[in-house]
């Protein structure tokens, strides 16, 4: 479905906090769908891409340039356009409810600053959303979960520096992604393992002595995005599901160079299973 409109206004003015930037953001999209109100956000990391045609009826598609504050993803793999999809109801009979395709993710080390990365999440809160569905492709240090492995995601280590709170900002993050929510994964997929996943700042690959420190700290998955936005979303009052795509094993699990491709190659690999899975778990949340 394509919209035509007035001439937005993109641009982000100098004294615009992100809460106003996010606010006229949801105005936009509200304005391009026509739908006033969505439930739940998605933002889809590589090999997740599926999950958003499997939901339900595309009401609207749009080039996230015609949304103040968003740009066009520079990372191979990541669609630079947001939707608004109307959820097939698990219940026949449900409320019908919408749900926010993210597919215009800015990472930190694309070099536009924290606020371009949370911006996504915030704009959901202040879109009505009140759950984000986080997903990403990462590198596993347990060589037990192969390639194609859907992982819960029970806690997560910041390894970036940065945070996308600004001044006395206290937030409580000691249950950040949500118990009941993996639990409803788990009414659907019963064998989804779960670990704690590592951000580190990229875009170089980790080395496996980066890695080896990352386990030693506690992580199980290392990647390159998620705990930044995740940080975001709770301050934005949220419910945070995230759930990682091993894509590889990281450096020094396994003698294997790395490379974006494999981690292309692997999301495609799982792409309609993984999808189908999240579509599932979408539908009863």
């Amino acid at each position: 479905m394509s919209t035509q409109a007035s001439e937005p206004k993109t641009a982000n003015t100098p004294d615009e906090s992100p809460r106003e930037l996010a606010a006229r953001a949801a105005q936009r999209l509200a304005e391009l769908t026509g739908v006033p109100k969505h439930d739940v956000a998605l933002v889809l990391g590589s090999g997740w891409a599926p999950a958003a045609d499997l939901l339900g009826e595309t009401l609207a598609e749009i080039p996230a340039t015609e949304v103040p504050g968003f740009t066009v993803s520079g990372v191979p793999g990541h669609v630079g356009q947001l939707r608004s999809v109307r959820i097939a109801p698990a219940v026949e009979g449900a409320a019908p409810r919408h749900a926010l395709i993210l597919g215009s993710r800015t990472h930190y080390y694309e070099g536009r600053g924290v606020r371009a990365v949370a911006h996504g999440v915030r704009t959901a809160a202040a879109a009505g959303c009140s759950m984000v569905v986080l997903t990403n492709g990462c590198g596993g240090l347990n060589p037990d979960w192969k390639p194609g492995t859907p992982v819960l995601i029970s806690d997560h280590i910041n390894l970036t520096g940065a945070s996308p709170l600004e001044g006395a900002t206290f937030v409580d993050l000691t249950d950040l992604y949500s118990s009941r929510l993996r639990a409803i994964c788990r009414e659907v997929q019963p064998d989804l393992p779960e670990g704690v996943y590592a951000q580190f700042r990229g875009p170089q690959y980790e080395t496996p002595a980066e890695v080896r420190m990352a386990g030693r700290l506690g992580a199980d998955l290392v990647g390159m995005s998620t705990a930044l936005e995740a940080i975001a979303a709770r301050e934005a009052g949220l419910e945070i599901l995230g759930v990682s795509l091993v894509t590889n094993l990281a450096a020094g699990i396994s003698d294997q160079p790395l490379s974006h491709e494999e981690v292309l190659a692997e999301g495609k690999a799982a792409a309609q299973r993984v999808g189908s899975m999240l579509a599932e778990v979408v539908r009863r949340l």
